[in-house]
């Protein structure tokens, strides 16, 4: 098994400039004939973060679980636009990751390469969208006067980019072999994005759903949600000795034995289904 694993490994290895072509055709596909291009990257999270902000911190004042002294730091509009920018690259991926197999059809029963180089190619994607809106995140922490520490910048920020790939990669695996078999999964993703999407504390603060009146139980099931830990991270790097905007212990391993027990699952599930897969394409 080992051994398989690691020739499978090698074989993505040598074709990872076949990544990197889909990749950038997807990207052009995706933009072309577009006026802005690339600038919808960082335009469209950028508008939903002024309407939260409007919604979440005007009206239903979820900045209330902010600690007072982040207020002066970047406060709630820095840790949504720290939050938004990384989940919608994720969502987006998320949303895609069933068709993943599916949209690269012919090229699979045709192209002799690593089968996984596909579901790659569209985490690779979504990695690289979110980068573009990295120089984004950062004007809005000079602006809002948000502040980062050296353990955020080498510690917080690279483990939030890698268990996100993970998770993301170990997902799509999953999904997008699933999918070709069972087409309802696709249908399912749409309402779960929704369900992670606000049970990841990306429009309110974490500490608001731990120092609330429920039961103990289930503040120990919510922190078990690996992306809670994961956008956590994202926060922690601008929100420095802040322990309110950094993830829990429970949250933190949670992130990394999920992520990685996520990609276990979904190659072992890739792997499996490969055959039938490719009788279905």
């Amino acid at each position: 098994m080992e051994v398989a694993v690691a020739s499978r490994a090698l074989a993505v290895w040598e074709h990872r400039k076949v990544v990197g072509l889909l990749v950038r055709r997807d990207l052009k596909v995706k933009y072309q004939q577009s006026v802005l291009g690339y600038a919808w990257t960082m335009l469209e999270p950028l508008a939903l973060t002024m309407v939260y902000f409007f919604v979440f911190g005007v009206i239903l004042q979820a900045d209330r679980g902010m600690p007072p002294e982040a207020l002066d730091h970047g406060g709630f509009l820095l840790y949504l636009v720290a939050g938004i920018l990384p989940w919608t690259s994720f969502g987006a991926m998320f949303g895609e990751s069933p068709r993943a197999m599916i949209t690269h059809g012919k090229l699979i029963t045709t192209m002799k390469v690593p089968r996984e180089i596909f579901p790659m190619a569209t985490v690779g994607t979504k990695f690289v969208e979110y980068l573009l809106t990295l120089p984004v995140l950062l004007a809005f922490v000079v602006f809002l006067g948000g502040t980062f520490s050296w353990t955020g910048m080498l510690v917080w920020l690279p483990s939030a980019i890698v268990l996100q790939f993970v998770f993301g990669l170990g997902m799509t695996l999953f999904l997008s072999t699933v999918n070709v078999m069972f087409r309802d999964i696709e249908r399912m993703v749409r309402i779960i994005t929704r369900l992670l999407f606000y049970g990841s504390a990306i429009l309110y603060p974490a500490h608001m759903v731990l120092q609330s009146d429920i039961p103990e139980w289930l503040k120990t099931l919510y922190q078990l949600n690996p992306l809670l830990g994961i956008f956590q991270m994202h926060r922690a790097v601008w929100f420095a000795g802040f322990p309110e905007l950094t993830p829990t212990t429970i949250a933190l391993w949670s992130s990394v034995v999920g992520s990685f027990l996520m990609l276990v699952i979904g190659y072992w599930t890739f792997r499996r289904l490969e055959m039938s897969v490719l009788k279905e394409l």
